[in-house]
Order: structure tokens, then sequence, then C-alpha cells
């Protein structure tokens, strides 16, 4: 075999043309004390607001956010162990603002604050990433709410509607049925298109792995992502949670489609921020939280909106969840949040182990949206109930000091004791907007004035099943046409003088 030097120079002389070292341009500094999940950096001069830096240590890297850019050293808050990270270790910038994957990828997944995967699936293969930390859109850029967003609840849809790009605020004390209402409500958009996003804040991890069972088992963690902050984790996750799972909901919003994003709960995640920011030496203002508190959940409900016609009319629904102390809705933290949504449901613990479950009280409980996010069949049903229900609230304190009562206000306690009733619900059995409708028609139409009032959550079942079985044509006319007509108001009066007579009690 013939050995030819032209080709040996030329492997050689190939082999030798990248050997000039590249050149790794990154701006370093060091740590120059770290405690308490704060680490202060020394050196990177260039560091942006809200940047991602590297903390390279023997158990990985891990990453830190810049948060406080001051003169001779930059605030890091550590998304992660700090027991890793020693005075005078090496940190690099990333260049990159933090962000977190976007889009199918994330779909039925649980991930945390950063977009790492918790559940055991394998890594997240996304092809877009987006900013956590975006501008909310302009008052141009948006248009009223006028598309309902059902919840699946009677109470809620027929009283305090929530619609495509509001902010409803659920208020109570703990334990008394908050996330259960968010669960519902996600459960209840399995074939509305909308995609759902749970931020869970604070939660033990028990809990989230609870919830993520409930929604894998009714076949909804195919439109939802999770995002997990669990309370053992960093309170720098704790504190982006919602911005992170805000940044994916906003990604179907600008494509033209519909998002719901639920947090639970910012009160969670306003303790997390107050723990950074003192940490982090920044003035304490009212109950220790930073002055810019409110800023930080104001700029966080405003990215939920409705997009106008041009930009796609899109959608981004945020439900936030706050948790009370002893009832107390005059905390600076409810009130402030209360002040920036669109309206408030509020439960009330008396109700709810009364067992009136949702125990919305409906007095306090408000929509500033209202009928816009309403159907006309909703609407003609739903008129009369809020005002018959806080009558009946107000004669039912009367009532207990007196026995002679006349006719009227005994009809009318007879009738608000069955609506109560009437909007008792199951745990996750969210009901379709037409069944809402004809159950409601039911009670505000005085067919349930005769019915025992221990016996109307039968009455429904059975009522509802009747509908389905013999006139599905009324359900599916209430679902098409979405308003009552003459015809049709006939046809629903007949159905349930028929459904009276089979009645078994």
């Amino acid at each position: 075999m013939e050995i030819r030097s032209e080709e040996i120079s030329q492997i050689i002389r190939e082999q030798i043309k990248d050997y000039e070292k590249k050149v790794d341009l990154s701006e370093t500094g060091r740590v120059l004390s770290v405690g308490d999940g704060i680490a202060r950096v020394y050196g990177v001069e260039k560091c942006m607001s809200m940047e991602l830096l590297e903390f390279p240590t023997a158990h990985g890297t891990i990453y830190g956010l810049a948060l406080n850019l001051e003169e001779d050293n930059v605030g890091v808050a550590i998304m992660g162990d700090d027991a890793h990270i020693k005075e005078g270790d090496e940190v690099r910038r990333t260049g990159r603002i933090a962000e977190v994957p976007v889009g199918d990828a994330v779909l039925g997944r649980v991930i945390d604050s950063v977009g790492n995967p918790l559940d055991g699936k394998g890594p997240i293969n996304a092809t877009e990433f987006r900013r956590i930390e975006v501008i909310a859109p302009g008052v141009i850029a948006r248009q009223s709410v006028n598309e309902p967003m059902y919840t699946g609840l009677k109470a809620i849809d027929a009283m305090t509607p929530v619609g495509r790009g509001q902010r409803e605020l659920i208020i109570g004390d703990r334990q008394i049925g908050k996330t259960a209402i968010a669960v519902d409500a996600i459960i209840n958009q399995k074939d509305s298109g909308l995609i759902c996003i749970y931020v869970a804040v604070g939660q033990k991890k028990s809990t989230v792995a609870q919830v993520v069972e409930t929604l894998r088992k009714h076949g909804a963690m195919d439109y939802t992502v999770v995002v997990a902050a669990n309370a053992s984790d960093a309170a720098a996750l704790q504190f982006i949670a919602p911005y992170a799972g805000t940044a994916m909901g906003e990604y179907y919003r600008d494509k033209g489609g519909h998002a719901l994003i639920i947090y639970d709960d910012l009160s969670k995640q306003a303790t997390a921020y107050r723990q950074v920011s003192l940490l982090l030496r920044r003035p304490p203002a009212r109950e220790a939280y930073p002055g810019d508190i409110f800023y930080n959940h104001s700029r966080l409900l405003e990215r939920s909106s409705k997009l106008n016609k041009e930009l796609g009319g899109g959608s981004l629904t945020g439900l936030p969840i706050i948790e009370t102390q002893a009832g107390d809705v005059s905390a600076y933290i409810p009130t402030n949040v209360i002040s920036i949504t669109d309206g408030q449901i509020y439960l009330e613990p008396n109700l709810f182990f009364a067992g009136v479950r949702p125990a919305i009280n409906v007095g306090l409980s408000v929509s500033r949206v209202g009928g816009a996010a309403q159907t006309k069949a909703m609407k003609q049903v739903a008129g009369r109930l809020r005002l018959e229900l806080a009558q009946y609230r107000e004669l039912e304190a009367f009532a207990k000091f007196g026995s002679d009562l006349d006719k009227s206000t005994l009809a009318q306690l007879n009738r608000g004791m069955r609506l109560v009733e009437l909007l008792k619900q199951p745990q996750y059995q969210p009901m379709p907007a037409e069944k809402e409708v004809m159950s409601l028609y039911s009670g505000t139409r005085g067919f349930l004035d005769t019915i025992p009032v221990e016996k109307v959550g039968q009455y429904e079942q059975q009522m509802l099943a009747f509908m389905d079985r013999k006139y599905p044509e009324i359900l599916a006319e209430i679902k098409e046409k979405q308003a009552i007509g003459d015809s049709l108001d006939e046809k629903m009066g007949a159905a349930l003088k028929e459904f009276a007579g089979v009645f078994q009690a």
C-alpha cells in the first residue's frame, strides 16, 4: 500500500487549523457574603436587574436572581440551596433575564418557578422561552370583558360571573374551599379550549400532589400546567412563581387563544417577597412589607387582560387567591388585592361549617364586570336570585326573634331556604352552563316551593337526568341560543310541570 505524502500533510493541516484557543469572554465576580438565601456579589458591573447569575458549585450550578443593583455590590436572591455557596466563590453572568419555557411542551407537566420538571417525566423540550417579567398590555391594546368564563359552579356563574380576561379574587380563611373552587374551574374547562395554569405558592408538597392527582383523575392535566414553588423551596422561587406562570399564560393570550391562571395563593407570595426584601436590607413599610408590595401584585395582575381584535382577541383570566386571618378582609394585603381585581368571591367560615358549600357570602361577593360576562339566558334566570338571597339573609335574622310572620314573609323565607339548598354543589362536579340555567330556572320560577328543603338536591339531580333523557333538545336550545325566548320558556315550564308529576322524593 503506497503512502502518499500530500494526503498526510492535508490531514495534519486540517487538524491544526482550529488548534488556536478560542477566547471565552465571561464577566465574573466573587461572593462577598452569603446567608439566608441572599448573596452579596462583587465584580459583575454590567449585571442587569432580574438577570440570572450562575454559582458553579461541586453539586452543580445554582442560579441566582439579581434584585438589588447597588454601588459596590449586587444583591442576589439564590434560587436553590445556599449551603453549597461559600464566601469567595466565583459568580458568572449569564446575560439572560430570568425566563421560562412556554408552549405546548409544558402542558400536562409539573414544573418549578424556573421551568425545571418536578414530575419525573424527563426534560421539557421547549422551543420557545419567555421572560417572566414583561410590561402588561396598555389601555389601547385591550377591550372590555364580554365573554363568559364558566366555572361550573352555579353560585359563581349566576351571581359573581367571571369573564374571559377578568381578574376575580377568591378570598377567605384557611380550609374553607378556596382551592376547591379553583380546581372545579379548571375541571370545567375540559371542552372550552382554555389552557389552565395552576400556580401553587408556599403549599405543602403533599397538597400540590393531591391537586395534581385530582386534575389527572378528571382528565384536566391534558390542558393544564402546574407551577409549584413549595413551602420548602427558597423564598426567591416562591416570589417569582406567579410571574413564571403568567408568562406561560401570555404565550396563549398573545396567539389569540384563551388561558386561565390561578394563583394559590398571593398571601404566601407576599410573605416570600417580604422575606427576600428584608434580607436585601430594603426599607420596611406597613406590617414590615416593602414599600413596593402593592406594585408587586398590580404589575402581576394587570397582565391578565382581554386583547382587542387587532391583536387577536386573546385573553388571560386571573383567579388570585388570598387567605385572610379570622375573616379580616380589611388587612393590608387583602385590601391591596381587592383594589386591583375586578371583584371578589368571599368565602365565609360560618356558611362552610353550616354545610353551605361552596360557602359564598352573596352580600360581600361582587363582580365588577357583572352581566357583561353572562349570556342572556343566565341573566334571565339569575336576575332575581341575588336579590332574593340577600332578602332571605335579612329576614332569616329577624325570623329568629318572632314566630308570627305574615304570608309574604313566610313565602320569601321558604323560597330563600330552597335557593340556598339549590346553590350547594358537591366538590369536583362542575355543571355545564345549560344545566345551570335549567336548575336555576326551576328555583327562581317557584317550581321548588312545594318540595321539602332536604329533597332539593335530589330533585335537581333527578330533574337534570329527566331533561337529559326526555328533553335533550331543550338543553341544546339553551346552549345554542343562549337566551330564553317565549317558546323556550313555555317548553321549559311544561317539562318541569311534567317532571313534578313523576318526581319521587
